[in-house]
Formats: structure tokens, C-alpha cells, sequence
């Protein structure tokens, strides 16, 4: 199923102006002036590498000139006539391309993996797939927001192969949301042919299977692209609904320059090249008088020495020297915490009421907040923590998703790119594995990579304790805690699970917050009035003492509390509460008190948290200490079913056996 070509093109210009095929006509020849020029540069060794979209600039130019200004676009390697057709400078063009400050993202990434809302464009990150999922977030606000706007997101025939791809569009279809699914489809996926990565027809047609509208073009053809996306553009606005579009094209260069052509058959390169997008529209326009030869060179000209322009001004800009304050400092959106005291009218709570209570009260606080996770509507969730709110709030802001935990994840983060706030329930913990990369590679490094934030908080059910085995008990707060631009709360009580969820939603970054399933009914307490935070990064002290240090979190406050009554010890019993950013502060302060430390967490030991902190102990405070530091966790092995078993791998015991070793020392 290679790509395949006739010989010619055949333009039905019918309703549109001459101006507007001069627009046209300008909007592709600068896409391919820039490449052109590129190639050139990067044979004299002046730039290190460059993605060709060669051949293919009708469907980027097309697309990006038949959307409303504002109307979100989501492109890939090959799409340089959005960020061309979009008016985006080409001197700040080129600094990305080349790594310089002045670029969309200070150095930080390359090529087209940035955005800029002001000219509402997302670029991609190297994934490729994840990009249609932000796009079903944005038309998500759109009808929320009834704007009368759609997304339009980009994607290689190769994309389609990647689960993102499915979960997207079939997201959009069951919501009914207003976006475009544009494949490029150019016959190869790198080196790949298509009868090696599908098996239907067309790609186009898995739209039936999404139940939604799907429709096959000439990518070649920048007349028959304006006309389709404008007309289903029209048409999406008045009646929200998701589009399949496939348009057929080729790559004429390679995936990228280094990789070469030499997979392609000659005579298919060569019946390709007859259907030249730009050669095509141009020998029209100059057949039909719409383009003299005379206005085809001044044209070319200005826009070469537009060209030039930007290039000396980025070549003479240095290398960036970026602050190592800025860097650090980029990594999370700024976000100044304001407290919100708590009421003193208290209400006795299960921890578990606590945080329905948090949910409600956010709702109130964020007209803007949207709930989104399986079977959390009418049914209440699995824990039944969302019980009620569809009826206070709606359907609009209360989802039920289907199982597609990375699309509903990228949703989120679409939301958050129109200003909404977005919660996403992991029914376990455990499952967020499948919506993974969202996590660390799109809301994590969002801010660092172009500044915008991701105002997205993730709700994890996790923990052992109640017999639910390997799949449903897992700990995996660590996983997360490597993760720079993500905050990470974990909450031991009942106050501090409302305050610290209120703070989350409060906060515009991304924070993962997980709730133990064994505290959910176990565990009671005092609990303010209406709404109020706890501050993320600051620790608790739990229990004063002198003898040592525990230093713990989640269900290991409840086991070392425990434990320390009933073996009388004078310890102190620090509750992280936030485990990114840490509580560096609280921690020092006690180890210098006490000069003996324990870390016990419920996690596995190995590269768990407690390493981290066991390492900067000794760093930073060796002179203090009387002792090693001493760490429990559970057993480095997956969760076991059995009660017998699960216990023998929870760490209440040893932890107790350290806690007289530590003593004693």
C-alpha cells in the first residue's frame, strides 16, 4: 500500500479569488524558500540536522489558512507552512532551530517541539501521538465554552500505529468534539512502507470504526486542502464533531536528512515529483494569468532577502548562557501561595469524606475545573469519592472517560491550554502506567521546554493493605518523584488531605496527588469548614522527640506512630506530606536535634524515596549524625495477594526491629 500518484493536478478554483490564490501561492513558496535554504546550510556544515517536508507543504499551508486566527494547530516534523502561515517570526524560527535564547524555548529543545499560544500554535514532543489527545482537550473547551471553534491536530501515516492515535479519536467520538484528525499519509514511516504498518485501504478508513465522518484528498492539491478543511471547519463550528482527514502526499527528502531516499522505488519518487505541490499551483496560476513570471520573481526575491534577514540575526546571536537560577527556577510555572487559613468550626471526617469534601469545595473555588476519570459520574467513582457531584455540577464538568487513561491525561493538559483547570482520577494508582509519557514528558516539561504551565491534577488511589494484589496495590510515588516539573503531595490524615487538594487545584502546575486506600474508611479526624490549603513543600512535625527521627509519609505516619507508643521511644515523627518539592528545611532541623535517622516508606527499598534521603542526610549532615542513617521499606519484590504474604512484605515489623537498633546504636 505505497503511495501512489498521477501525473497531474487538477484545481477547482471555483469561489475563490484571485487574491486568495495568491495567498495561497505566497504561503507555500516560503515554506520551501526556508528549506530550500536549510538544505544548503546544512551542507556547509552551519546547522546539524533538518526534518524535509518537501513535497508536502500543500497540507500545512492549506489546513493552517482555512482556520480561524484563533483556532489551535497541532504540528509535527514536516509542518513548517503552520508556523510560516501562522505569521511566527523567522528570525525566532531559526534561533529554535538553532538552540538559541531567542527562540521559543531558551535553547531547550529543538526543531519544532515548542509552541506559542500567541499565535495559537502546539508543537509536538517526539512521541508524535500524544499530540492528538491535547487537541481533544482543546476542542473539549471549546464546546464547553460553546466558542463556536475547533483544533485541528497533525499526524504521519506511522502515528496512526500508536495507541494514542485510537484513544484520541476515540475520545472525540464519544464526546462529540469538535476536532480534525489530519494524517499525512506519504506512504512511509521513516523507512517503513504503509502494507507494513496497517491493513485497511486507506487510513481513512478506521474513521467508521471511531463512528466518525472520514474523508480521503490530494495532499498534493493546496486548492482542494484550503476548500475541505474550510468547509468541514464551517461545519464543525455549527455542529461539534470529530474528522478524519487523510490526505495523500510523499516525502520527497528523507525522515531527515541524514537517512536518505534510497528505500523509495525510483519510479514511485519519480511519479511523485511530477505532483510537486508548489510546481503545480505555480505553472496554474501562470496559465490562468494569475501569476505573471515577472511577479513569480519579485515575490521570490523578497522573500529570499526576508530570508537572509533572519538568518544573520540569529547566526550572530551567541550561544545561551542561561543562569543556572533560571533554569531551575523554569522548571515549574511561577505561583505565589497564598494560605487560606482553615475555619475553626471542625467536623469529625473519614479520610475518605475529606477529600470528597476537597472535591466539592474546588468546584465551588473553580468555576473552570473539570473532573474527568472511568465511572466517575453517576456511579461515584469505585470509591464513591465523586458521589453527588454530577448532580450539583453537570455532565459538562464531571466526565466519564473510557479506558484511555494517556488520551484523557493529554485532555487535561488540552483543557489547561484554555485556561481550564482539569482533574484526572486514576481508578488505582497502578493504572497510570498506561497514560505514563503524558505524565513525564508532556505536563512535566511543559513550562521548562516553552513556558506554558499545565494546570492538571492527577488523583491516585494507591497503597497495600487491603489483599487487592500486584495490579491494584502498588506504590509508585517514586516513579514521579524523579521527575523535575512535577509536584507530588501524599497525604497521612484527614485536614491535610482537603487542605493539600484544595492547594493542588489551587496551583498551576501539575501535581500528582495520591490518597492511601487503606486510610479511606480507617482512618477519622478533625476536619475545617469550607475551603482552606495546606501548603505544598512544607513538612509536619507528628510527634516531638529527642532520641531519633523518623522521617516518613502516607500510612508509614500511622505504623511509626504506632510503633513508637508501644515501644515508648522519644522519637520524632516527621510527615513529608509533599514529596516534590521536599521540606529540606524540617528535615534538617530535626537530624541536627536528634542525630539519628529512620526512613520508612511503604514503597520497595531499592531507589525508593527514602535513598534520596538518605543520601542528602549523609551529604549534607554527616557531622550531626550518631548513627548510619537507616532506612525500612517493603520487601523488592511485586505486592502479593495473600493477607500472610502481603504482610510479610509491608515493613511494620522490620521497621520496628530498626527503630531498637537505631536506639540502641
Amino acid at each position: 500500500m505505497a503511495a501512489t500518484a498521477t501525473t497531474s493536478i487538477r484545481y477547482q478554483t471555483e469561489g475563490l479569488n484571485e487574491e486568495t490564490l495568491l495567498m495561497l501561492y505566497r504561503e507555500m513558496l516560503y515554506p520551501r524558500l526556508i528549506e530550500d535554504k536549510m538544505l544548503k546550510l546544512l551542507r556547509q556544515g552551519r546547522i546539524s540536522k533538518w526534518f524535509s517536508g518537501i513535497g508536502q507543504e500543500a497540507i500545512a499551508v492549506g489546513a493552517t489558512l482555512a482556520l480561524l486566527p484563533d483556532e489551535m494547530i497541532f504540528p509535527l516534523h514536516r509542518n513548517l507552512g503552520v508556523f510560516t502561515g501562522r505569521k511566527m517570526p523567522f528570525e525566532r524560527l531559526f534561533a529554535q532551530w538553532q538552540g538559541k535564547y531567542s527562540g521559543y524555548t531558551k535553547g531547550r529543545d529543538r526543531s519544532f517541539h515548542f509552541g506559542a499560544l500567541e499565535h495559537h500554535v502546539v508543537g509536538m514532543i517526539s512521541h508524535l501521538g500524544p499530540q492528538l489527545s491535547l487537541a481533544t482537550g482543546v476542542a473539549l473547551a471549546h464546546k464547553l465554552s460553546g466558542e463556536g471553534r475547533i483544533s485541528l491536530a497533525f499526524s504521519g501515516d506511522g502515528a496512526t500505529s500508536e495507541g494514542e492515535f485510537h484513544e484520541a479519536l476515540n475520545l472525540a467520538a464519544v464526546w462529540q468534539l469538535p476536532v480534525i484528525f489530519l494524517v499525512e499519509n506519504n506512504g512511509y514511516g521513516l523507512s517503513t512502507p504503509s502494507n507494513e504498518q496497517f491493513r485497511c485501504a486507506q487510513i481513512a478508513d478506521k474513521g467508521p470504526g471511531y463512528g466518525m465522518k472520514a474523508l480521503t484528498i490530494d495532499g498534493n492539491n493546496i486548492v482542494e486542502v484550503y476548500q475541505t478543511v474550510s468547509r468541514l471547519a464551517a461545519e464543525m463550528r455549527e455542529n461539534p464533531e470529530p474528522v478524519l482527514l487523510e490526505c495523500m502526499t510523499f516525502r520527497m527528502r528523507g525522515h531527515e536528512e541524514a537517512s536518505g531516499t534510497k528505500y523509495v522505488p525510483k519510479d514511485l519518487m519519480d511519479a511523485w515529483a511530477m505532483k510537486d505541490p508548489l510546481a503545480n499551483f505555480e505553472r496554474h496560476l501562470l496559465e490562468k494569468g494569475v501569476l505573471s513570471e515577472n511577479a513569480k520573481k519579485e515575490l521570490t526575491a523578497s522573500l529570499k532577502k526576508q530570508i537572509e534577514a533572519g538568518l544573520g540575526q540569529a547566526f550572530e546571536e551567541a550561544d545561551p548562557q542561561n543562569p543556572l537560577e533560571e533554569e531551575v527556577r523554569d522548571v515549574y510555572a511561577p505561583y505565589i501561595y497564598v494560605p487560606a487559613p482553615p475555619a475553626e468550626v471542625v467536623h469529625e471526617k473519614r479520610f475518605i469524606d475529606a477529600i470528597a469534601d476537597g472535591m466539592d469545595q474546588a468546584m465551588q473555588k473553580h468555576p473552570n475545573l473539570v473532573l474527568m476519570g472511568q465511572d466517575i459520574a453517576e456511579y461515584g467513582g469505585v470509591f464513591k469519592i465523586t458521589d453527588g457531584l454530577l448532580a450539583k455540577y453537570g455532565y459538562g464538568r464531571v466526565r466519564n472517560t473510557p479506558l484511555c487513561e494517556s488520551a484523557v491525561i493529554g485532555a487535561g493538559l488540552g483543557l489547561s491550554l484554555k485556561g481550564y483547570k482539569a482533574m484526572v482520577e486514576m481508578q488505582f494508582a497502578d493504572f497510570v502506567t498506561c497514560g505514563f509519557n503524558q505524565i513525564v514528558n508532556n505536563l512535566a516539561k511543559l513550562h521548562y521546554r516553552w513556558g506554558e504551565k499545565a494546570d492538571v491534577v492527577i488523583r491516585m488511589p494507591t497503597g497495600a493493605g487491603t489483599g487487592a494484589g500486584p495490579f491494584h496495590s502498588q506504590s509508585n510515588e517514586a516513579w514521579f518523584f524523579h521527575t523535575p516539573g512535577l509536584k507530588v503531595v501524599y497525604p497521612s490524615n484527614p485536614h491535610d488531605a482537603k487542605g493539600l487538594l484544595l492547594a493542588s487545584f489551587a496551583d498551576p502546575n501539575p501535581v500528582i496527588y495520591f490518597e492511601h486506600k487503606a486510610l479511606y474508611r480507617s482512618t477519622s479526624g478533625p476536619v475545617p469548614e469550607g475551603y482552606y490549603t495546606e501548603e505544598i513543600g512544607k513538612a509536619a512535625i507528628r510527634r516531638e522527640g529527642s532520641t531519633l527521627s523518623i522521617i516518613t509519609y502516607g500510612m508509614g505516619v500511622h505504623w511509626a506512630t504506632k510503633v513508637i507508643a508501644e515501644m515508648a521511644v522519644d522519637a520524632e515523627i516527621i510527615d513529608l506530606r509533599t514529596l516534590l518539592p521536599l521540606d529540606y528545611a524540617t528535615i534538617e532541623a530535626s537530624v541536627k536535634k536528634t542525630g539519628k535517622v529512620l526512613i520508612l516508606h511503604e514503597d520497595t527499598l531499592l531507589g525508593g524515596i527514602g535513598a534520596e534521603l538518605a543520601a542528602y542526610i549523609s551529604e549534607h549532615l554527616f557531622e550531626y549524625l550518631d548513627a548510619p542513617v537507616m532506612r525500612e521499606a517493603s520487601v523488592d519484590t511485586p505486592i502479593p495477594f495473600a493477607g500472610t504474604l502481603e504482610g510479610q512484605f509491608l515493613p511494620v515489623e522490620r521497621f520496628r526491629e530498626k527503630v531498637r537498633r537505631l536506639v540502641g546504636y
